[in-house]
């Protein structure tokens, strides 16, 4: 089994920055591929980016494309989303996957383990 546990969410202003951990106990994660996804109230849970075990693989939503990036130290089994440039429409509550597969996915039907969630919240 795998834990997993977001951390660095919290109220930014419009332009600002947050930068998300996911860190991952239990069974070792550092060749699962990796995720992070955010749910707006009343809305679906969608894709924000994902990454191989390797770091060779990174998916990003179009929406964020160029905004945030992902990283991760394996040796931690931690991975990070620093999210710049944010938005009024950046707020979510931000959750993290992990899939048992080194290959990323963009939907959340492919991912075997989540974590608890962390708000972000963009004021305009």
């Amino acid at each position: 089994q795998v834990q997993l546990v977001e951390s660095g969410g919290g109220l930014v202003q419009a332009g600002g920055s947050l930068r998300l951990s996911c860190t991952a106990s239990g069974r070792t994660v550092s060749t699962y591929a990796m995720g992070w996804f955010r749910q707006a109230p009343g809305t679906e849970r969608e894709f924000v980016a994902a990454m191989s075990w390797s770091g060779g693989i990174t998916y990003y939503a179009d929406s964020v494309k160029g905004r945030f990036t992902l990283s991760r130290d394996n040796a931690k089994n931690t991975m990070y989303l620093q999210m710049n440039s944010l938005k009024p429409e950046d707020t979510a509550v931000y959750y993290c996957a992990a899939r048992d597969s080194s290959v990323p996915r963009r939907e959340s039907s492919e991912y075997d383990y989540w974590g608890q969630g962390t708000q972000v919240t963009v004021s305009s």
